[in-house]
């Protein structure tokens, strides 16, 4: 139970000239853990409520919220690797924190149901691939963003699904998310300087599709794929060979796992990865300290 008598108290006391005071007061509010954050974020009607106290009060919500997340993530890799959209959505709520789950789940769901529309399940994997591309691209209007690369909002999905805009890494989970909701085997590679998507060969999964199936699919060790698709350049599709030349343009050794779906694990490492290098652009310490932690938890063993 929540005292606000006491949180009170404690927020009238974040100015304090004893910086002892100010350090108990920081902890004491720090313990209570994320369900003070709404306590917190209400206005007091303190009329002496100042800038630095303000200042004060805004970090230990962003030291409580991180803290929160990081934990969460840390279950999640531990307990639910499978699903992949909770993993990013964990880093979504870094930036934004009330994004909702069943949202962007809904919207996945629009882009699954407008395919499902167009899909004859007697066509070929490319077939059914140009289906996906023709509502991915043409018709939900996704794209990547040349325009801006590095702006961090390429990388939350909540933002990708807003501005319709994503660099590889996101629109390729969008469009793999799609697809598997479609019984397309379809996941992500994690190339050097590039992320794509691979459809694989032979997937077992015989079980007709129904429309609200919300079956995850996970492929098997060393699957083979068929076919190579790049979402951030409208879903063009390519065969193993073109990887070799991509690989020689960029002076890169060819490796097995550049040909072979990633794990979750690898996907979220890649996306915090470029959000660290755009607050490094943007010269933000506090979010490149936040996914700074988010990393070490990916690679705890």
């Amino acid at each position: 139970m929540i005292n606000e008598s006491e949180i009170k108290a404690l927020i009238s006391l974040l100015d304090d000239t004893d910086n002892e005071v100010v350090s108990q007061v920081e902890k004491r509010l720090f313990q209570l853990g994320p369900e003070i954050i709404p306590a917190l974020e209400q206005p007091w009607d303190l009329s002496d409520i100042n800038e630095l106290r303000q200042r004060r009060l805004d970090e230990i919500i962003k030291r409580i919220q991180s803290h929160t997340l990081t934990n969460e993530l840390r279950n999640w890799k531990q307990s639910n690797q499978s699903d992949l959209l909770e993993g990013v959505l964990i880093l979504n709520r870094v930036k934004y924190p009330d994004v909702d789950r069943q949202f962007i789940d809904n919207l996945i769901d629009k882009i699954k149901l407008d395919v499902w529309l167009e899909m004859h399940y007697d066509l070929t994997s490319f077939e059914k691939i140009k289906i996906l591309n023709y509502v991915f691209f043409d018709v939900h209007k996704f794209v990547g963003d040349n325009e801006d690369y590095h702006n961090p909002d390429n990388s939350y999905l909540s933002r990708v699904f807003e501005r319709k805009k994503g660099n590889p890494i996101s629109l390729a989970i969008i469009y793999s998310l799609v697809a598997q909701r479609l019984r397309l085997p379809v996941f992500g590679i994690n190339l050097p300087q590039h992320f794509i998507v691979g459809y694989l060969e032979n997937f077992n999964d015989t079980e007709p599709l129904r429309l609200n199936d919300t079956k995850m699919m996970t492929p098997e060790p060393n699957a083979r794929v068929q076919f190579y698709i790049n979402p951030f350049n409208k879903g063009s599709i390519f065969p193993r060979e073109n990887l070799y030349i991509f690989l020689k343009q960029v002076n890169v050794e060819p490796r097995d796992e550049y040909f072979l779906p990633c794990s979750n694990i690898e996907i979220l490492k890649r996306m915090v990865r470029n959000l660290i290098s755009a607050y490094e652009k943007l010269k933000n310490p506090s979010m490149i300290h936040q996914y700074e932690a988010m990393m070490a938890v990916l690679e705890e063993v």
